[in-house]
């Protein structure tokens, strides 16, 4: 049975439209990747089940804050938005003491060190460093991921002194959306020499592209994944912009189809590397129809899967794990069942 007719047989996308040329593309692209395991993360950022995966129920993964809900740039595509959730940090004896009581109470596993960045989309990490050195050295399982922001080698250095598992940054590919969106003054090339000075350490190194983040037009994700190709990286994260963040009328949703293209022409271009789908994309149907369209591309996980995921991963014949970390991290995985297809070969 052809992909586009299973489909058509999952509960949770009877609605669903689907760009029909698209799943051929996905199904005659497949190359025996739709046999390649796939991870659903379930991170403790937010609460999260679906009709089909639970979350965990404890802060085994949280987000902190080290500037709370500030953030210097307030961009058009978030406004500070995207610190609401996250546990506010604002001194290091605050991280220290909020870290370890987790620890003790409620099983961490582990925590993503963010924040809102100054005028130069640079983030003040270097305090909180002998935090999480400490952290590292009384519990060595503990994994720690950080937003770095921009960057120069030195402080990337610093970084991975104190032991930090997995940075992630963004990478923009489009000098318009640099100025436009960011209200940044810092010319594309510093985001490709941050991801260098990631790279040049022995980190785990995830960046990440914004799908649509030109208010909602694809405009720099082409050169943007040019970018990411030149490096030794450990996996590439997509997210789609979210214009519920933004000011009213400034930005309007992508296509699902051409988030669907950016997903397989990812997949070809960094066939050895870890492609995920990470937190941030539109509810709805719209996340339904795009989280079947990264299973079917071939990414490697999805971080809180649609509703239907998991049966479009068992449609296609991809066994499936869920980790409650973030999904950038590998840890705490959870639960791993592996998937016959449902039809034929």
């Amino acid at each position: 049975m052809a992909w586009l007719e299973a489909l058509s047989g999952i509960e949770d996308l009877e609605d669903a439209e689907f760009d029909a040329t698209l799943v051929e593309q996905f199904e005659r692209r497949a190359n025996g990747h739709e046999r390649r395991p796939i991870r659903f993360s379930t991170p403790t950022f937010k609460e999260y089940s679906s009709t089909e995966l639970s979350g965990c129920g404890k802060n085994s993964f949280p987000a902190f804050s080290i500037t709370a809900g500030a953030c210097g740039l307030n961009c058009d595509h978030c406004q500070k938005k995207i610190l609401e959730p996250m546990i506010p940090a604002t001194n290091p004896a605050m991280l220290d003491e909020k870290a370890r009581h987790l620890i003790e109470t409620q099983e961490l596993n582990g925590f993503l060190l963010s924040g809102g960045s100054n005028k130069k989309n640079e983030i003040s990490y270097g305090r909180y460093m002998p935090v999480v050195e400490k952290l590292k050295h009384d519990y060595p399982e503990l994994k720690i991921a950080i937003h770095s922001a921009l960057l120069d080698e030195r402080r990337a250095k610093e970084m991975e002194s104190a032991g930090v598992d997995t940075v992630m940054m963004d990478v923009i590919g489009a000098q318009e959306t640099i100025n436009d969106v960011y209200k940044l003054d810092r010319p594309v090339e510093d985001f490709e020499t941050t991801l260098a000075a990631l790279c040049s350490t022995s980190m785990e190194v995830t960046p990440h592209i914004v799908i649509g983040l030109h208010y909602g037009q694809i405009l720099g994700e082409a050169n943007a994944l040019d970018i990411v190709s030149r490096y030794d990286v450990t996996a590439l994260v997509l997210v789609v912009i979210m214009p519920f963040y933004a000011k009213p009328g400034t930005f309007v949703t992508p296509a699902t189809t051409d988030v669907g293209r950016i997903f397989l022409e990812a997949r070809e271009r960094l066939p050895d590397k870890q492609v995920l789908l990470g937190c941030a994309r539109p509810p709805g149907m719209h996340k339904r129809v795009t989280d079947a369209y990264a299973i079917m591309a071939g990414l490697d996980g999805i971080a809180f899967p649609a509703d239907g995921a998991v049966s479009v991963a068992h449609t296609i014949g991809r066994p499936f794990e869920q980790a409650h970390s973030c999904c950038s991290i590998k840890l705490g995985s959870h639960l791993k069942t592996t998937m016959q297809s449902s039809f034929a070969a």
